[in-house]
C-alpha cells in the first residue's frame, strides 16, 4: 500500500515539473530563432571568406584603424549621452519621487513616451530646433550667443550627445524611480532622530543604497547608445564614424571586394561589447538588490 501511495505521488511530482516546464518551451524557441540563430549566422558569416574557406581576415580588417576608430568613438558617444542622461535623469527621478502622485503619474506617461522616441522624427525636430537656422539657435544669435562660432555643431558628436539625452533622460527617469521607491521613510526619521544632518544621510545612506541602482541604469543607458542607429543615420548622414552606421554602409552594398563579412565581423565585436556590459549589469543589480 505504502508503495503504491510512493509510486502515485511521484506519478504526479512527475507530471507537475512536466506542467512546469511546458510554459517555458515556446519562449525557448523564440530565444532560439530569433536570438541565438541569428548570432550564430553573424559569426558563421564572419568567417567566410568565400569558395568555401573559413579564415580570421575579416577580424583583422576590423582592428585597423578606421574601423576601430568607429568603434572608439561609438563608446565615447555611448560613456558621454549615458553620463549626461544618467546625472540629469537621476536628479529629475529624485524630485518627481518626492512630489505629488499626480505629477508622478504624469511623469511616468511622459517617460514613457519619450524613451521611446527616436528615428527621423527625432532627428528633424533637433535640425529645425539646433540646426544651424534653427528656431532655438536663431533666438540665442538675437541676444548675442552664437553657439556655432563658438565650434559647436549639431552634426557632430557633441550634437550627437544632446540628441540622445532627449531619450536617455527620460529612460534613466523610468529604470532609476524604482530604487528611489524603495527608499524607507524610517532610514530618514532614523537619523533625524539620532541628530544626523541632510548632509550625513545623503552621504552615509543616500549614495550608499543608491549607487548599485544608480550603476546598473548608467550600463543599461550605455547598451542603449551603443546600440541606437536610426537617429545618428538621419541626423549625421553617416559623416560620424560609429559602428552599427559602418555596418549599415556594409550591408547596403558599399563594401570593397572580398570583404563582405566585415560587416558580421564589426557587428560580432559589437555583440561582444554588448555582451560584457550587460554581464557588468547584472552584477550591479545583484549588488543593488543586496544593499
Amino acid at each position: 500500500m505504502v508503495n503504491t501511495q510512493e509510486s502515485a505521488t511521484r506519478k504526479s511530482g512527475g507530471f507537475s515539473s512536466i506542467f512546469k516546464v511546458i510554459p517555458l518551451v515556446p519562449f525557448s524557441l523564440i530565444f532560439l530563432f530569433f536570438f541565438c540563430w541569428p548570432i550564430f549566422q553573424i559569426l558563421k558569416n564572419s568567417l567566410d571568406q568565400g569558395k568555401g574557406h573559413y579564415g580570421l581576415s575579416a577580424y583583422r580588417l576590423m582592428f585597423t584603424k578606421p574601423y576601430m576608430h568607429a568603434f572608439a568613438t561609438s563608446l565615447q558617444l555611448s560613456f558621454f549621452s549615458a553620463l549626461t542622461a544618467g546625472v540629469i535623469g537621476a536628479v529629475i527621478a529624485f524630485y518627481v519621487h518626492r512630489s505629488s502622485s499626480g505629477l508622478k503619474s504624469t511623469m511616468a506617461m511622459l517617460s514613457g513616451v519619450l524613451a521611446n522616441s527616436g528615428g527621423v522624427p527625432l532627428a528633424f525636430m533637433f535640425i529645425a530646433a539646433f540646426g544651424a537656422q534653427g528656431g532655438i539657435v536663431t533666438l540665442l544669435k538675437k541676444v548675442g550667443i552664437d553657439i556655432y562660432s563658438s565650434g559647436f555643431t549639431l552634426y557632430s558628436l557633441t550634437g550627437l550627445i544632446l540628441v540622445y539625452s532627449f531619450f536617455q533622460i527620460p529612460l534613466m527617469v523610468l529604470v532609476f524611480t524604482p530604487a528611489l521607491e524603495g527608499m524607507r521613510n524610517e532610514w530618514r526619521e532614523a537619523n533625524n532622530s539620532l541628530g544626523g544632518s541632510n548632509l550625513q544621510f545623503t552621504r552615509w545612506v543616500l549614495i550608499p543604497v543608491l549607487f548599485p541602482a544608480f550603476l546598473a541604469s548608467i550600463l543599461l543607458l550605455f547598451a542603449s547608445a551603443f546600440s541606437a542607429f536610426a537617429t545618428a543615420r538621419a541626423l549625421t548622414g553617416g559623416s560620424v564614424g560609429l559602428v552599427p552606421l559602418v555596418i549599415g554602409s556594409l550591408i547596403d552594398g558599399n563594401v570593397i571586394t572580398d570583404q563582405a563579412n566585415l560587416g558580421d565581423a564589426l557587428a560580432v565585436g559589437m555583440i561582444f561589447v554588448s555582451a560584457v556590459v550587460m554581464v557588468f549589469y547584472g552584477f550591479s543589480l545583484r549588488w543593488a538588490r543586496g544593499r
